[in-house]
């Protein structure tokens, strides 16, 4: 039986419409009777049509699956659970799943023929283009339909002439020239074909002036068909985000009738396409969240010029954009040095895209010619604003490749890159779409169709709807009918709904993510609802649904409703606008033994709330955990303070900080560092200091403080005065942290591209170029796999035992570091061998090796090679480059002996290697392990290169890096030939702010000098954490640190500053980089 993979619904549809008159009955598994209504259909010989299949399948209906068709008597029957079912030939089963790409295992491949009915960009293309024609030209797709029924029906006489001859022929007996009826109707036959071939051709010819006609109008069609692919391709960033194809076919058709008419075709072709985009656009951006309505418009833009249609965007510079270069091949002699301004890895990123971007060709001889005018460009606060260099603008200016240039140079301004690029292309409404209102929305709603309002934290669109619904004459409580869904609340919703719909009321079913077991009930009866021909339904009944994005809302009643999303708004002043805007005067004058303080810290305490919860957007230097401070946190803490105030004489301010900082708030936060982070905060906030009306909460521009006191309008008038985006130091970030926040924004909306692109297979014929791709990439990586660590090449002594018959700690650790990399060179070795035979057929492409397939295809690393690796963000290219160093690193240990420096981002396990070196200090002196903390000295040389010798005690450390902040070394050089320091002295240097643009810079050799009892960090040092990599949060383990956590280092602070200054500026040290 067939099994029809069908997400947008038109085969269910074709199978209703050809079935219809033979008594189709539609079942699905989860109703309660299916099994009673497929037995009826079995007996009687009825069509079946059994929707919206998993991917797996009942086990009762393994028999007729398998057609165990058995005789009895005579009888032909089947056995159906425990009955045995009289079996009428006629019966017929079909089967579809709106999954649009279901994993179905070969043992249910093997019973049922699978048909993938998903449409294809042509096919809708031309189902687009019969509605434009139909509207159009109604003559010619009249003629055009005729002419199909009329050729499909000549072709079938003339092939029934051709059976019947056939079966003439077949039956006669003797002479065939004797049989009179075979000579009529082979003359009849004769004549009759030969009047119906020359009707044929003559129709065909018709045809092909007709279709030469449609075919004007194929421009509006393909532009349709684009839009649909990516309005389809939403719902992989986001659930709620799904719209069928039904919802877009009428939406294309208002467009058609709608839209401005012209005489001239090429011009009302024009018109038509533009309206078609605006008007999708607009519609789909309202129910998207705010974060995804750039990543819409840009993905509109890109996929018109990306169409064979229009040309202007290749595949290269795609595939350079989304996942930048999949490897990173040696420069091609001859190549120019990397500039000044430039690192490394930019300038082989450039080389690389050079090769790939044939508009970039010449790009880097330019650079080496004109370094002066690139430095400029590249430095320039607003990159995309301004013209490249030369006569590059001329040239890409305004294509992809200046994005290209963007994402190597200033991966940080992408994002107003892809925004300036829509611009261009599409026009500047599409950057920024207006906010909605219930006013335009609601004369595109109708009674059989739902609204649903996609909720967000802090967003409730109730008000606004009772708003409405009340100068609409819907007044609350009357006419509309609100309810809350939860816990027993189903059936009360389901008669609310039946009365509504008869009476012409309004329902608003909220918070539909909390009545998951309900879900199946709304979708039914929202199905019911939305039958044209259901009478029983008012015209002015409407149904409003307000859900979180959860995955058990029905999928049905999203293609079909109508999406709104509602956002509060953000930023530091809408968020304490907000709770201002909710108070009133008696919350002001609540505590009146002390107005004053109770007035001026309530604000200091929703300042504190805004900015912990804004902090969040600067990533891993705002909080190592994204955290949910919500509303509760403030209101329990506003409690808090006016029992204090009330209570006491004077302001507890210990208390106050101890209870809103380590209980109210600091009850969500798990990382100890996190902690830290919210106290510190909570200091500029929560101290006397807040009482002098001369306290700047921003000492360096002034603008914000905490108002002298007043009524409420004073502090709503001065939050109406602040503006409405916040600089950096409202969070005492230094301006670098706007950088971050740009770059995370710009890494979120190409992952969510990379996320919505469509996953090739390996060993498909059509994607021979990708097989070659990685079958090179992967025959490469595999060429250049290092041997594996041998104990058997070890320096003379590295592995042998004290007189005690202990090993060296150095030793244990270097021994279970060499495991962890053999480890994982023979699961890429053996990985890499297997990929390239599944991609040849040789073996089954197994669902590991496609995972792997596919990370190798974007330049991600395989998790297949992740799983037994360490933790690292670098793409596949950047990985594999690493990895060879760490490799390196090792073997040499392995065959030179113990390293004068050791580089500590080689390590898989940083923190075994720290416990190695107390626990080889412990031995050497007899000191208890646990008494032991590490001293740290930074030196004056910058790398192990600089290293003479090793250190009595303890170890050096390279390779460490300072984000959000810079090494400011003593004035004075140090010369190596002019000293016997193993690694100069001790510098006097200390860490600074960060230079303007630079996120992460170099740490020197530090040295890490196991010290007794040392566990409180000297004055003047600042305790700063050591992570492996850059997004600082990992599994929190049984000690309550993060697993990303190593140490943290006392490294001496800037004169003048406190410890406070740096942990609001998130200020940590990292063993490695992201790219």
């Amino acid at each position: 039986w067939p099994l029809m993979i069908d997400p947008q619904g038109q085969a269910n549809s074709w199978l209703k419409n050809m079935e219809q008159s033979n008594g189709l009955r539609v079942i699905k598994l989860s109703d309660a009777n299916f099994l009673r209504t497929l037995e009826n259909a079995i007996r009687v010989g009825s069509p079946v049509l059994l929707e919206d299949v998993g991917e797996k399948l009942d086990p009762a209906l393994e028999p007729i699956l398998q057609k165990a068709i058995f005789n009895v008597g005579g009888r032909s029957l089947i056995r159906l659970g425990d009955t045995d079912v009289d079996y009428d030939p006629n019966f017929k089963l079909y089967i579809t799943t709106k999954m649009s790409n279901p994993h179905y295992l070969p043992e249910v491949c093997i019973k049922v023929t699978i048909i993938n009915f998903t449409v294809t960009m042509k096919g809708l293309e031309d189902q687009l283009l019969g509605d434009v024609v139909r509207k159009e030209r109604p003559d010619l797709e009249t003629q055009k339909d005729q002419l199909v029924v009329s050729i499909s029906n000549d072709k079938k006489q003339l092939q029934d002439l051709e059976d019947k001859i056939l079966k003439l022929l077949k039956d006669s007996k003797g002479n065939i020239l004797d049989d009179e009826q075979l000579i009529n109707v082979l003359n009849h036959s004769k004549l009759t074909s030969s009047v119906i071939t020359n009707r044929v051709l003559e129709a065909e010819e018709t045809e092909t002036s007709i279709n030469a006609a449609r075919e004007q109008y194929r421009p509006a069609a393909t532009r349709g068909s684009i839009l649909y692919f990516v309005v389809a391709d939403l719902a992989s960033i986001n659930a709620m985000y799904q719209f069928s194809l039904a919802y877009f076919a009428r939406m294309f058709s208002y467009c058609i009738d709608n839209s401005e008419k012209a005489d001239n075709i090429e011009q009302r072709l024009e018109l038509l396409s533009s309206y078609v985009t605006h008007f999708t656009f607009n519609n789909v951006s309202r129910g998207l969240f705010e974060e995804h309505k750039l990543l819409f418009a840009f993905l509109v833009a890109s996929s018109l010029l990306r169409h064979p249609s229009s040309g202007l965007v290749s595949e290269a510079e795609w595939s350079f954009l989304v996942w930048g270069s999949i490897s990173l091949p040696p420069p091609p002699e001859g190549s120019p040095d990397p500039p000044p301004f430039m690192t490394t890895h930019q300038w082989d990123s450039l080389l690389s895209a050079e090769q790939a971007i044939e508009s970039l060709r010449g790009v880097s001889q330019s650079i080496s010619s004109e370094l002066m005018e690139w430095g400029r460009w590249l430095g320039a606060a607003e990159p995309q604003e301004i013209p490249l260099p030369g006569s590059w603008e001329g040239r890409i200016g305004t294509t992809f490749g200046k994005l290209a240039l963007l994402k190597i140079f200033r991966e940080d301004k992408l994002i107003f890159g892809c925004a300036k690029f829509v611009s261009y292309h599409l026009g500047p409404s599409y950057t920024e779409p207006p906010p909605w209102t219930l006013d335009e929305v609601f004369p595109d709603t109708n009674c059989h169709t739902p609204i649903i309002f996609i909720l967000s934290t802090g967003a409730d669109p109730t008000t606004m709807l009772q708003r409405f619904a009340e100068r609409k004459g819907w007044a609350p409580g009357d006419r509309l009918h609100m309810i809350s869904l939860g816990q027993g609340q189903g059936p009360i919703a389901e008669m609310l709904m039946q009365q509504a719909a008869h009476k012409g009321d309004w329902v608003c079913l909220q918070n539909c993510h909390l009545a998951s077991s309900w879900m199946l009930r709304l979708e039914e009866r929202v199905e019911e609802l939305g039958k044209q021909d259901n009478e029983g339904v008012h015209p002015d009944f409407r149904l409003w649904l307000t859900s979180m994005p959860s995955p058990v809302f029905p999928v049905m009643v999203l293609q079909n409703g109508i999406k709104l999303t509602n956002e509060p708004p953000k930023g530091v002043r809408a968020n304490v606008a907000r709770n201002y805007n909710a108070m009133d005067q008696a919350v002001m004058d609540s505590c009146p033994s002390k107005p004053q303080e109770w007035r001026k810290l309530l604000f200091s305490l929703s300042f504190f709330h805004a900015v912990i919860q804004e902090r969040r957007k600067f990533g891993p230097l705002g909080w190592n955990i994204k955290y949910e401070f919500n509303t509760s946190d403030l209101e329990c803490s506003m409690m808090t303070l006016r029992m204090f105030l009330s209570e006491q004489e004077s302001v507890p301010w210990p208390a106050l900080e101890y209870v809103i900082g380590q209980i109210n708030y600091g009850g969500r936060v798990m990382d100890d560092i996190d902690r830290r982070c919210l106290m510190s905060i909570l200091r500029q906030y929560m101290a006397p200091h807040v009482l002098d009306d001369s306290y700047k909460i921003t000492p360096q521009s002034g603008r914000y403080f905490i108002p002298p006191d007043g009524p409420l309008e004073s502090y709503q008038a001065y939050l109406a005065s602040l503006p409405p985006r916040e600089a950096p130091e409202v969070f005492g970030m230094h301006p670098n942290a706007n950088i971050s926040f740009q770059l995370s924004e710009t890494r979120r909306l190409v992952d969510a591209i990379a996320l919505m692109q469509p996953r090739v297979s390996g060993g498909s014929s059509s994607q021979g170029s990708t097989d070659d791709t990685v079958a090179s990439l992967a025959a490469g990586m595999q060429a250049q796999l290092p041997s594996l660590l041998d104990r058997a090449d070890c320096a003379p002594g590295l592995f042998d035992r004290t007189p005690e018959g202990q090993l060296n700690s150095l030793s244990v650790v270097l021994g279970q570091e060499m495991d962890r990399f053999n480890r994982l060179t023979r699961v890429m070795g053996s990985s890499l061998a297997e990929l390239q035979k599944a991609i040849k057929g040789l073996v089954v492409m197994s669902a590991e090796l496609e995972a792997m397939y596919q990370s190798m295809t974007i330049n991600q690393v395989p998790k297949l090679w992740a799983r037994v690796a360490y933790p690292s963000l670098k793409p596949l290219a950047s990985w594999f480059k690493d990895y060879h160093a760490r490799v390196a690193f090792m073997r040499k240990w392995l065959q030179e002996g113990v390293p004068k420096c050791f580089w500590l981002p080689g390590f898989f396990f940083p923190q075994g290697f720290m416990t190695g070196v107390l626990q080889m200090h412990a031995r050497k002196y007899s000191i208890p392990i646990d008494t032991l903390g590490f001293g740290f000295a930074v030196m004056e040389a910058w790398s192990a290169s600089e290293v003479a010798k090793p250190p009595q005690d303890g170890v050096l450390i390279d390779g460490l890096w300072l984000d959000g902040a810079q090494w400011r070394p003593s004035m004075t050089p140090w010369r190596p030939e002019t000293t016997t320091n193993i690694a100069g002295t001790p510098t006097t240097g200390f860490l600074d702010e960060s230079a303007p643009g630079v996120m992460q810079a170099p740490l020197p050799v530090v040295h890490f000098n196991p010290l007794q009892g040392t566990e409180v960090h000297p004055a003047g040092h600042y305790s700063c954490p050591l992570y492996k990599t850059g997004d600082r949060a990992g599994v929190l383990s049984t000690t309550g640190q993060s697993t990303n956590y190593v140490l943290s280092v006392a490294l001496p602070m800037r004169p003048g500053t406190s410890e406070d200054h740096w942990v609001l500026q998130g200020v940590a040290l990292l063993t490695m980089l992201n790219d």
